[in-house]
């Protein structure tokens, strides 16, 4: 009897073992990952994409705030994302994000954000990189550092600048950007430097605009709110604002902050309502720029499939 129940034992471990290579070998394994990851077949990966420059990028493309340790909910939470985000597991989030059929990553200049690139293209990959700037006199050493596709004027930047009557600085770095061959855009929470800098005809190749406007107190006539602040007042009405200037400039549009930094993701339903509002108030030329944390959910395959779901 005993030795049937060792020779069971020595069964269900080998039927565990193979299973565990089976999983590795389709590449679900993670942890395991090689220097080149394994990848999907492209038809069940693919995401619609829109035209930046030469560039096809896809409608979802990865947030840098949460990598950043930016959570827009209090500092214990910024913690946490910080913690969990390190260099090697930010990289292997992309990596991820690539399996899932994202080819785009948004990201803000700091040591983890060069590390993390650097370990991501060691693994093999090919996403396109866009960083959240300011500041001529650090362009170039930026480009060189971490080659991105495109630049983009930092939005509290933009819109400190433009209450301050400073603007013009605004388009000098976007002259700057475009003397180094990159792609120039320009971020922003408030609506009307989009609105502006459309209607004087800039050489701008994108923007990037938030879908709600955190800058308001710098401006005059926005008093302060009557609730006590996370960080920055989300306004309910803010997105529908927003999305009536994006669908009125001609340049691409990368939607920013659509899930109201978590405050609309207390049900995947809420999400998915939360994308389709988004993908149905813009452009069909524009993408959407999305924050994620993985780190109890699979928020890569879930914000993706909204997008198909939702985008052409």
């Amino acid at each position: 009897m005993k030795t049937r129940r060792c020779d069971q034992a020595v069964t269900g471990r080998r039927q565990f073992l193979a299973q565990v290579s089976t999983l590795a070998a389709a590449g679900i394994g993670t942890a395991a990952r090689g220097a080149e990851p394994a990848r999907p077949a492209a038809a069940a990966q693919s995401l619609p994409t829109i035209a930046l420059g030469r560039y096809q990028v896809t409608r979802l493309i990865a947030g840098w705030n949460p990598i950043g340790g930016h959570s827009y909910l209090g500092p214990h939470m910024d913690q946490h994302m910080r913690e969990y985000f390190t260099a090697e597991k930010a990289a292997e989030f992309l990596l991820d994000c690539e399996r899932a059929g994202i080819n785009t990553h948004q990201f803000s200049p700091s040591d983890k954000a060069e590390a993390m690139l650097r370990l991501a293209r060691e693994q093999g990959s090919k996403m396109n990189f866009i960083c959240l700037h300011s500041g001529r006199e650090g362009i170039s050493g930026m480009i060189e550092r971490t080659a991105p596709v495109a630049m983009s004027h930092h939005g509290g930047v933009t819109d400190r600048l433009l209450s301050e009557g400073k603007f013009s600085q605004v388009h000098d770095y976007i002259k700057a950007v475009h003397d180094q061959g990159l792609l120039a855009g320009v971020s922003a929470h408030n609506p009307e430097a989009i609105q502006r800098i459309a209607d004087e005809g800039w050489e701008v190749d994108f923007f990037m605009t938030c879908f709600y406007f955190l800058t308001r107190k710098m401006f005059p006539g926005h008093g302060e709110p009557e609730t006590l602040e996370m960080v920055y007042p989300f306004y309910r009405h803010d997105p529908q604002v927003m999305t009536r200037v994006i669908r009125q400039v001609k340049q691409p549009c990368l939607g920013f902050k659509i899930l109201g930094a978590g405050r609309l993701c207390a049900s995947q339903a809420t999400v998915g309502e939360a994308f389709r509002f988004a993908l149905a108030n813009i452009k069909p030329s524009d993408a959407v720029i999305v924050g994620m944390y993985p780190r109890f959910f699979d928020e890569i395959s879930a914000n993706a499939g909204f997008v198909r779901q939702n985008a052409s």
